[in-house]
């Protein structure tokens, strides 16, 4: 790869927005650049009324995203630590907060920030050959990209702590028996086993997966009574929409429904 090769790919199609993190010299690895491109990447995606379903994943056959640029690390001072570890969690927090649903489809090399940022996504696919961990303990360091934080959230305490304290990969198989992947599947069929269920999501409901979205993310952040009551606004909200009128009808007529987001 050239150094004026982008680094990311973006391609478009049936209302689902692919990215590619586009570094295979490097196995995708983040620098600044890189998570800057993508923080804007899915801003855009965001505003984007045509994109409904946004699909992430690594270039080239080998990784998703193999971790953080060492190399770029390797000199910085505490302050400049902090504020790289504050660049990638405010990216990954635009993932995670975004209003329409992200599958991380991780072809590859999930280690490190490359796990992180897989966890931000809404829903993630793996390769059956496909490996994780989070191995900074190996570098002196500790995770700096929410790592600590989602792990705990998917895969509980103890599975935290091992990985993290020891920085051993796992398996696709293990990922997936821990809560941290959603599926597994042949190496072979994982780009069509995506695209099958992102173009599931992209005929749905839009408001409704927003409000499922938004919905998990404020419950994962509070107690269970807020979250009920946040949960009772939004369902309210959505006998406000053309699309919930649209499904309820095609329902009782026995018919597809067609949303338009309205």
């Amino acid at each position: 790869m050239t150094t004026n090769e982008p680094l990311l790919l973006i391609d478009d199609a049936n209302a689902v927005r692919t990215i590619h993190v586009n570094r295979p010299d490097k196995l995708n690895a983040l620098n600044a650049a890189t998570i800057d491109a993508l923080d804007a990447a899915f801003a855009d995606a965001g505003f984007d009324p045509s994109v409904r379903v946004v699909v992430l994943t690594g270039s080239g056959p080998k990784a998703f995203v193999a971790g953080a640029d060492i190399s770029e690390m390797n000199t910085l001072t505490p302050v400049q630590g902090r504020d790289f570890s504050l660049r990638g969690t405010r990216m990954m927090r635009r993932v995670e907060k975004l209003t329409k649903p992200v599958i991380a489809m991780v072809n590859g090399y999930a280690f490190g920030g490359g796990l992180e940022l897989a966890m931000c996504c809404h829903l993630r696919i793996a390769a059956d050959t496909a490996k994780m961990g989070q191995p900074e303990i190996n570098l002196g360091l500790i995770p700096g990209f929410g790592g600590t934080q989602r792990l705990l959230r998917l895969a509980g305490r103890a599975a935290t702590l091992e990985l993290c304290l020891t920085g051993a990969p796992i398996t696709a198989e293990r990922a997936l028996q821990l809560g941290i992947v959603n599926r597994v599947v042949p190496t072979a069929e994982l780009e069509s086993d995506t695209m099958k269920l992102a173009a599931q999501l992209a005929n749905a409901a839009p408001l409704a997966l927003r409000g499922m979205l938004d919905c998990v993310n404020i419950g994962g952040e509070c107690a269970i009574e807020e979250g009920l009551e946040y949960e009772s606004a939004q369902f309210g909200l959505v006998f406000a929409t053309d699309d919930m009128r649209e499904g309820t009808s095609a329902f009782l007529e026995k018919r597809k429904p067609a949303f338009n987001g309205r």
